[in-house]
């Protein structure tokens, strides 16, 4: 590792970041200082590797072909110094930290955690709701819980379940609920976030092309289905989102039909380490609950499809 020597770790630094960012200004946000100290460190390293790195274009800091494999190599290498980092600052193998989506949390997770905690009494959990993507080469999260499509850079994706969508309403919605064309006589309670739309389901069905009356619109999935439970329209949920109230009987599954989103939940850890104990724990306890939650309540008899 001589060759080190003749660099200045700031200067590679600022190589990597403005190469994996694209631009100064980002470089300089990620790295806390001003956009004129990145550029002098970019000048500077590029000078003491003794060729350029970037073209100054009006997009931004485009890298040349050449150095790519370089800029590749100083990201791999950042990750795995940033996790020695910290792994050198944990003091604590008792506390497990989570990323998860606050709705995530709300319905699925707050409800079952007694059950790993009487298994694994020794670990204790700190939850971190959040819509944000946690960062987990850095800082202290442990893990996280992520609805996509498993393709996030820098760090390891394990499927958990993929997701399927179906209408739940309200015990006295269902009674009216016989075939899946009578969901168009209910208003429908969106999620305006939600990566689908209520196409997904219909086509499944057999609807496609037929059109929801929208009564509320929520920029939360948890204030939609608590809006549902009231009885105030019908909407186009996923297991992890209903399981519970469905199994409390607050909520009904008029039809067994469920329709593929093309997006999963997924484990996800930091890329290329294998992951603590801890986590491997939480890991094999939240692969047997998502078993017990994919097994949606059945269709109660009273509002089963009736033969013609």
């Amino acid at each position: 590792m001589r060759n080190l020597n003749t660099l200045h770790l700031n200067g590679l630094r600022a190589l990597e970041a403005v190469g994996r960012l694209g631009s100064l200004q980002a470089a300089a946000d990620e790295m806390g200082v001003t956009i004129g100290a990145v550029s002098q460190q970019v000048i500077k390293a590029e000078a003491q590797l003794g060729r350029p790195i970037f073209q100054r274009l009006p997009k931004g800091m485009v890298p040349v072909a050449a150095a790519r494999p370089l800029l590749a190599g100083l990201t791999e290498g950042f990750q795995s110094l940033s996790h020695a980092v910290t792994l050198g600052r944990q003091t604590d193998e008792t506390l497990l930290t989570i990323s998860v989506a606050p709705v995530f949390a709300a319905r699925f997770l707050v409800h079952r955690l007694d059950r790993f905690s009487r298994r694994h009494p020794d670990i204790r959990l700190r939850i971190d709701a959040t819509t944000a993507l946690a960062d987990l080469g850095a800082g202290d999260v442990d893990l996280g819980i992520r609805v996509g499509r498993g393709s996030w850079p820098g760090v390891d994706a394990e499927l958990l379940m993929m997701q399927r969508v179906f209408p739940v309403v309200a015990p006295a919605l269902a009674e009216t609920l016989r075939e899946p064309a009578d969901i168009l006589k209910l208003p429908a309670i969106i999620d305006g976030p939600a990566m689908f739309s209520w196409d997904v389901w219909l086509k499944e069905a057999g609807l496609a092309g037929a059109e929801m009356a929208t009564r509320h619109v929520f920029n939360d999935a948890s204030l939609c289905l608590d809006a549902t439970m009231a009885g105030q329209g019908v909407m186009l949920a996923w297991q992890t989102l209903a399981g519970f109230a469905l199994e409390q009987g607050r909520l009904v599954k008029p039809f067994q039909l469920e329709a593929p989103t093309g997006m999963g939940h997924y484990l996800v850890t930091r890329s290329g380490s294998r992951p603590p104990a801890k986590v491997r724990a939480f890991r094999d306890w939240l692969r047997e609950e998502m078993l017990t939650v994919d097994r949606v309540r059945p269709v109660p008899e009273a509002v089963a499809p009736t033969s013609p």
